[in-house]
């Protein structure tokens, strides 16, 4: 008998069922990290044996519990940070306007006009939808110019998260379309090259749109501080009003806030959640070895 195909669909709906248990799964080590907790203690708080639960968290990050989790430690995340140095100033050199590159996705953004901003977006049509992900499921805006929201969203959040997107674009017209946001969340995370450039519809000031057009040259598996982002942009004594930038994006993954981490090597800070910070974290930097 022969199991049923699998779609590409199917597969990433399954990973953001796989995603609840894996972060829980990082918050319990995350609490018990100075225990060391075996994977038998890690398995039973998230009422699954060791052979499932090794099972799904290999089949979400595609390799052990173990070995992603040493990717999430602070030594390993002040190495990445140290070996991001020369990446990223080579990346910043090249400049910091037109397209970014992000995990073999071509990301191009748009700018919304002085005028479309005071406007608060008055005449433009915003579809949007719940889309699962790797990460969750993920509220998606999407504009004829482009993205204009990704923003993650946990059970019993999806009001609050419609409520943001209506308060960024209070003058535009929403129309709640899931076949198109699964398409998108398809095309972001399905880890192929799209035919197509991503294009992304941004509202900001322009410093932080210096920011955000700094984020996008990270490369996969690297990681900045607020400090050398300062600096890329020619601001090094605004590390302060960098970390505000980067928690004012309203475009998750694509624009990769989650990137940047303290001097120190902590991971926290994160307006979508430190564990799943955590996660895309490893996630990245499995892909990228």
């Amino acid at each position: 008998m022969t199991e049923p195909m699998t779609t590409s669909a199917d597969s990433l709906f399954q990973s953001t069922q796989d995603y609840a248990l894996v972060a829980q799964a990082i918050r319990y080590i995350e609490n018990q990290r100075r225990d060391q907790p075996e994977l038998a203690a890690v398995a039973d708080h998230v009422g699954l044996s060791e052979f499932h639960f090794q099972r799904l968290f290999s089949r979400w990050a595609g390799v052990s519990p173990k070995r992603f989790l040493q990717a999430l430690t602070v030594e390993e995340a002040r190495s990445a940070l140290a070996r991001s140095a020369s990446v990223l100033d080579a990346a910043y050199a090249a400049g910091l306007s037109g397209p970014g590159r992000l995990h073999d996705l071509f990301v191009q953004c748009q700018a919304a006009t002085p005028g479309e901003v005071k406007s608060g977006g008055a005449g433009l049509t915003i579809r949007y939808g719940m889309a699962p992900t790797p990460f969750g499921d993920a509220l998606i805006g999407v504009t004829d110019r482009g993205i204009c929201a990704l923003s993650f969203v946990t059970e019993g959040e999806t009001e609050r998260a419609q409520n943001e997107l209506v308060a960024r674009w209070p003058g535009a017209r929403l129309v709640e379309d899931r076949d198109e946001s699964a398409a998108i969340a398809q095309r972001i995370f399905e880890n192929t090259r799209p035919a197509e450039p991503l294009h992304l519809y941004i509202k900001g000031t322009n410093f932080q749109m210096q920011v955000w057009q700094a984020l996008l040259r990270l490369p996969t598996g690297t990681l900045t501080t607020y400090g050398h982002l300062a600096q890329a942009i020619g601001r090094p004594g605004a590390a302060r009003a960098v970390g505000s930038a980067v928690g004012s994006n309203a475009i998750a993954w694509l624009i990769p806030c989650h990137r940047v981490i303290r001097q120190t090597g902590a991971v926290e800070g994160y307006r979508w959640g430190s564990e799943r910070k955590r996660a895309m974290l490893g996630w990245e930097a499995v892909q990228a070895a």
